[in-house]
């Protein structure tokens, strides 16, 4: 559920301190990162996490303790992912906060069709991610996402802070530089929840319908709307 918020600073400052944050942590590691974001933007920050692991939500919950941990619930994730949901939930310090869409899955196949993913998959990821999260946004002066340039070559340049003028606001990417081995190493140093669709072959883990396992060797993502022309949802393009 999403509540109404209502931003500490104007559009104009917020351009400022995402400027200067590009310049200042270019090369920063997460914890500096996440620090600033924290000691900047206070209650007005929020961390977006696909709940394929826990390290996001950890490092952002002990820089900013109670942090809101944003999840887009579509209607159509892994089961696998909903319990490491609840499980990140259980074990840190976070604040859940579920954006749903305007449809649930019963209506939209009503309105559109059954399996609209199969036909038209942006209109889905619109209806069911981009415009759930555009709306829980509103009131935050900063986001947090787990982009890691390693993810394939529409993620190679992600700066660690940046303008985000889609959504009017400050993001924050400080996990760019990570490995997928980066996060299997800090999650088993602070047992942290982990997706287990992580170690059967989902290095990237989306709705169920619209998500399948890599071959090795494979991009990160290309297990990610297989057969068609499309790499990213919408939210970081």
């Amino acid at each position: 559920m999403t509540t109404t918020r209502t931003r500490t600073r104007t559009q104009e400052e917020l351009e400022t301190i995402a400027h200067d944050g590009a310049e200042r942590f270019a090369d920063a590691d997460a914890a500096t990162v996440l620090a600033w974001a924290a000691e900047t933007f206070g209650d007005g920050l929020v961390v977006a996490c696909s709940m394929a692991d826990a390290v996001l939500p950890h490092l952002a919950s002990e820089a900013l303790p109670g942090v809101d941990v944003l999840f887009l619930e579509t209607g159509y994730h892994f089961a696998q992912t909903q319990e490491t949901k609840a499980a990140v939930a259980d074990a840190l310090d976070i604040t859940l906060v579920e954006a749903l869409p305007e449809l649930t899955v019963a209506e939209q196949d009503a309105k559109y069709g059954p399996r609209l993913h199969d036909r038209d998959p942006a209109a889905c990821c619109r209806m069911r991610k981009v415009e759930p999260l555009r709306r829980a946004l509103l009131g935050y002066d900063a986001w947090v996402t787990g982009v890691r340039r390693e993810e394939g070559p529409t993620r190679a340049d992600a700066p660690v802070v940046s303008w985000d003028a889609a959504h009017g606001l400050v993001k924050i990417n400080p996990l760019v530089t990570w490995t997928l081995q980066d996060l299997i190493d800090h999650t088993e140093a602070n047992l942290l929840p982990v997706n287990p669709l992580l170690g059967q072959g989902y290095p990237s883990i989306g709705c169920a319908p619209c998500t399948r396992p890599v071959a090795p060797g494979e991009d990160p993502r290309a297990g990610r709307w297989a057969g068609f022309a499309k790499t990213e949802c919408g939210i970081h393009t």
